[in-house]
């Protein structure tokens, strides 16, 4: 009995992490089918050892992506999600249930079950009053102010005949199209794209400022609509009036009476769905009859008369032909396949990651077999097993040399990748670490990874320094760059220079050193010339610097042309050490600030920053050692009443920038 309640207690804390990876931070980590393998595993130990039940399990609620900063509505009838299952015999068994209950004819409506975030939009007498997320299913984010910028959605309703108050609820997306321009739009200012459609569509709806939602492409199918006084008793009837009140309901709806043609319905779209030109990952079946589905009712967390059917992520079989070896800005060495061509998820697939040496032994699989290539929700192919070895199949010998210099690779103790430790002579390392360097979270440098590759080519640029050499004569010596391009590369080169310090030692791209670590080091020792004499004891005395940080931080100073290359940036004229006027007056020092609301003069990230240089902490949950709230518009009620609890200052933006003395 221990074994089952450790492997219950394992599966559940499983489920939370995953709940709230994607739920709240939107950044899932494994695949929707292998989250709801973990809830069908849990859901069948709990059944059968009931002794083991609890109401804090993830099997007992819906998973929430409430997101604090938002104000909090509840919801005026549940916003439930849906059970799913990616078994024919389980949607045999849901109609054999549905049966048993209901002793007439009854219809079924087949939809297409959209890959996006779940919203409810109330209108009252025709006009739109509120948008809200799903969150737990009981109170979500007030949303309507993105919600009105996208353009699929009305503000007000067309013809006539709708009720004076009613929610139409649906999926908000990103097409295809917009994705990809997302995403090479991400590529231009130097940011890591989005994994996915869904991602990138939740990710823009909890953006705070509505102006710049508005400039992303979002969509929204409408499909179900709730209320008292309906038009009509059906879900069907329903839909397709109000697509003539102006709602974008799909065309691809059916009523089915049988369960041959409800497996009709998914085959077909299972096979039709990368015509599509958004994301569907499934069908989702519902009684037609409001009445019935009343008489169905619900579960604790879905109701008895609908089901979702998921589509297992398309698997195909191609032959590994040979591998490349990739290397990053950090000297690591990716392994990726070159395949056989063939069509994937929509989508012509030659190359797929092999991660490491340890996944392809893992994988068990050799040059020229046959291997299983997956998609899923990601941008990139995997190889994710073999499907057969080949009569002319040949052992994977991994390289020992580095593919862009010739230098020994070498294995570090603990880490699963191999690396040049060729730093400052590979060609991708330094390509990667001046794409680094220019990126917006470091010195925030408008250039393009295009423009990196031409100055690098033509021997302008080798390290991070010598982009401070650069002049108008060089740049306009180049193809493609005019004069235009010339004064905003210079402008944007000489405005770095006052970035701060903390900012500045993460854009120098130490190994293991990111952002926050930054912070902490640039408070700590104040300057660079301090950091880089620091002993490791010294470095270890921080509490959040381990060993593997520490030994990263002395290798980096240790290294000659590490220090040339600084000593070059100061000449340039980059901040190495803490603002002395700013430090001298620390007015924030040992102040905890939390920051929740939308602000009207700075963005969150400013005041942040603001917090931070003036000697602050900025941290996102209020507890008793916070000092003061920061309080902007739409604040959550939750945060609110824990701070009036805990009796914690409240300050305004212009109360806290007038503390500051910036006013």
């Amino acid at each position: 009995m221990d074994k089952i309640k450790l492997r219950i207690k394992h599966l559940r804390n499983e489920l939370n992490k995953h709940n709230h990876l994607y739920y709240v931070q939107a950044q899932p980590y494994i695949s929707d089918f292998e989250y709801d393998m973990l809830m069908k595993e849990l859901l069948e130990l709990e059944n059968k050892y009931p002794e083991y039940k609890s109401s804090n399990s993830p099997s007992q609620r819906v998973g929430s992506d409430l997101n604090v900063e938002f104000k909090q509505v509840k919801h005026n009838f549940p916003m439930l999600s849906l059970g799913n299952t990616y078994s024919e015999q389980e949607i045999i068994d849901f109609d054999n249930r549905i049966r048993k209950s209901i002793d007439k004819d009854f219809e079924y409506v087949c939809e297409l079950k959209y890959d996006g975030l779940a919203i409810g939009i109330r209108y009252k007498n025709g006009k739109l009053e509120q948008a809200v997320t799903r969150g737990d299913g009981l109170q979500g984010d007030d949303v309507t102010a993105n919600v009105k910028t996208i353009k699929s959605i009305p503000l007000e309703l067309q013809g006539a005949n709708y009720p004076d108050e009613f929610e139409m609820r649906g999926e908000i997306l990103l097409p295809h199209a917009g994705f990809d321009k997302l995403n090479k739009e991400k590529a231009i200012n130097g940011e890591p794209p989005f994994a996915n459609p869904r991602n990138a569509a939740s990710g823009t709806l909890k953006i705070q400022k509505s102006s710049l939602v508005a400039k992303r492409p979002l969509d929204c199918f409408l499909y179900y609509m709730v209320g008292n006084k309906l038009p009509y008793t059906s879900h069907y009837e329903n839909l397709n009036i109000a697509r003539s009140w102006g709602f974008k309901i799909s065309m691809h709806l059916k009523k089915c009476k049988t369960i041959n043609e409800i497996f009709n319905f998914i085959k077909h779209w299972d096979k039709e769905r990368y015509k599509l030109p958004f994301d569907i990952d499934g069908v989702v079946i519902k009684v037609n009859s409001y009445k019935l589905q009343e008489q169905l009712g619900y579960t604790a967390k879905s109701p008895r008369w609908a089901i979702a059917y998921k589509f297992k992520a398309e698997q195909v079989s191609t032959k590994l032909l040979s591998i490349d070896y990739q290397v990053g800005r950090t000297g690591a060495i990716t392994p990726v396949a070159n395949l056989e061509p063939i069509k994937l998820a929509g989508t012509i697939v030659k190359r797929a990651t092999l991660h490491n040496q340890d996944q392809i032994k893992l994988l068990n699989i050799k040059l020229n077999d046959i291997v299983y290539l997956e998609k899923g929700g990601e941008i990139i192919p995997k190889i994710v097993g073999l499907n057969k070895h080949t009569a002319d199949s040949k052992n994977i010998k991994f390289i020992s040399k580095c593919p862009a210099c010739g230098s020994e690779l070498v294995r570090i103790d603990g880490e699963a990748k191999h690396y040049c430790l060729n730093s400052s002579a590979c060609p991708p390392q330094i390509k990667g670490k001046i794409e680094h360097f220019v990126s917006r979270k470091a010195m925030n440098i408008g250039f393009a990874e295009a423009t990196i590759e031409t100055l690098y080519n033509n021997g302008l640029i080798n390290n991070i320094s010598d982009l401070y050499s650069l002049n108008r004569k060089k740049i306009l010596s180049l193809e493609r760059l005019g004069e235009k391009s010339t004064q905003n590369i210079l402008k944007s080169l000489d405005d770095s220079k006052n970035t701060p310090f903390t900012k500045v030692l993460f854009a120098i791209g130490i190994r293991h050193i990111g952002e926050t670590t930054a912070k902490i080091l640039a408070k700590k020792f104040k300057s660079i010339n301090t950091l880089s004499s620091a002993t490791k004891e010294e470095l270890l005395n921080i509490n959040e610097i381990g060993d593997k940080i520490a030994d990263s931080i002395i290798d980096f100073f240790s290294n000659s042309k590490n220090i040339e290359i600084i000593n070059k940036l100061k000449e340039a004229g980059l901040k190495f050490e803490i603002d002395e006027d700013i430090e001298s007056e620390n007015i924030l020092e040992n102040k905890t600030i939390v920051i929740s609301g939308s602000f009207s003069k700075y963005s969150r990230n400013q005041l942040k920053e603001m917090i931070d240089r003036y000697g602050g902490k900025n941290t996102s949950s209020i507890s008793a050692s916070t000092n003061y709230l920061l309080a902007g518009k739409n604040i959550g009620p939750k945060k609110l009443e824990k701070v009036k609890k805990l009796n914690i200052p409240i300050i305004s933006e212009d109360e806290f920038i007038k503390l500051l003395g910036i006013s």
